[in-house]
């Protein structure tokens, strides 16, 4: 989105012609920004992501700007800026978010007279009614474990009745607390095990990384693939011949559906910066429905601007992106957490092994380090 985001930057000249602005993507781009941070040398607008520990611990020393009282905030919606709120202070704007959720074959699903789950018991239905057609249902990058940390973190967010919810048992519970008889834990399983059930998997997929995946997707040798909004750029390159859909991971009951994501195009102001009222400027200019707009019609993701013309219900996205800035539209659980790898690995492993225990041993070692602030 780079060629995009400079043609945004030339309309902003034209209006602003004393003020120049440079775009910078450089590969690692989280890596440099660090360097950069540790040198004192912050850009004057950043891209980072809001929920990352590297923003929580650069806003409480001092490196960006409280933006709390920027009337250019009341442009996002249903106050999700203030979703990543540090201390109480806003100190990222927000622009679009990605969502996790399910993409499916809607061509296929039509031919066999399937239907998009809307609880447990028809996801697990679903999955055994597929390998009963003789189809397969899910394509599973099992070389890619990042690919399945918003099923598994979905998994115990419907479980335990919301995000806040599930890092209040696994984040800020005791030390060696999560129990394998725990009802929280117990569900969490029973939503793993639907990718565990026999045949549910295509072929080789304990060595298929993400873009093998995408393809055998896109080719229709799978039904389905559990992945974020932002795969389907990917997906349609690979010029599928059938319709897209996408459904959040389903709750217990009806109407308990979620997704997961957090802001993606989200820009902080350095503290530092010698241009504070321009960098200003131009984090209000992109908050502007026209500008946002040239943006979103290119990008495609979910975008938090009011008054931006958002695809309908035809959009291949809006099944995982309908309640996009609501409160069914979590943000990610790694928010609290102070590293999130391992719980990837841990995630993959289990659907390879489908050792209960052993998930739950890696849960408490994951989590225990992290539980020094619990009482």
């Amino acid at each position: 989105m780079t060629k995009t985001l400079e043609e945004i930057a030339r309309d902003f000249e034209k209006e602003n012609p004393k003020v120049k602005v440079k775009v910078v993507n450089v590969p690692n781009g989280g890596e440099v920004l660090k360097t950069r941070v540790l040198a004192g040398d912050v850009p004057d607008v950043v891209n980072i992501y809001p929920q990352s520990i590297e923003l929580q611990e650069w806003a409480k020393a001092g490196v960006f700007e409280d933006l709390s009282n920027k009337d250019y905030l009341k442009r996002v919606k249903n106050g999700y800026a203030e979703k990543y709120a540090v201390n109480g202070k806003v100190y990222n704007v927000p622009f679009t978010a990605n969502a996790y959720g399910i993409y499916y074959n809607k061509d296929k699903f039509e031919e066999l007279g399937l239907k998009v789950p809307e609880t447990w018991d028809e996801f697990e239905q679903l999955v055994k009614d597929i390998v009963a057609k003789g189809q397969t249902p899910f394509g599973i990058a099992g070389a890619d474990a990042w690919t399945l940390n918003g099923y598994n973190q979905l998994a115990f967010a419907t479980a335990a009745g919301g995000g806040k919810e599930a890092n209040q048992y696994l984040r800020y519970s005791k030390p060696n607390s999560i129990k394998l008889s725990d009802p929280i834990m117990k569900d969490d399983i029973r939503v793993m095990d639907i990718l565990r059930i026999k045949g549910s998997k295509q072929k080789n997929w304990e060595g298929a990384g993400y873009t093998d995946v995408i393809g055998a997707f896109a080719r229709g040798d799978v039904l389905m693939t559990p992945n974020g909004s932002w795969a389907i750029t990917a997906i349609n390159e690979q010029k599928p011949k059938f319709k897209i859909g996408t459904f959040m991971i389903p709750g217990k009951e009806k109407g308990q559906s979620l997704t997961v994501g957090a802001g993606d195009l989200a820009w902080s102001i350095s503290a530092t910066t010698k241009h504070p009222k321009e960098a200003n400027a131009f984090v209000e200019y992109m908050t502007r429905p026209e500008v946002m707009q040239k943006y979103y019609d290119v990008d495609g993701s979910p975008t938090a601007i009011e008054g931006v013309k958002q695809a309908g219900e035809d959009s291949p996205l809006a099944g995982m992106t309908k309640y996009a800035f609501t409160d069914r539209h979590l943000v990610w659980l790694q928010q609290y957490w102070t590293s999130e790898a391992d719980f990837h690995t841990l995630t993959m492993n289990y659907v390879l092994t489908g050792d209960k225990q052993g998930m739950v041993n890696d849960l408490n070692a994951f989590f225990n380090p992290m539980k020094a602030d619990v009482d």
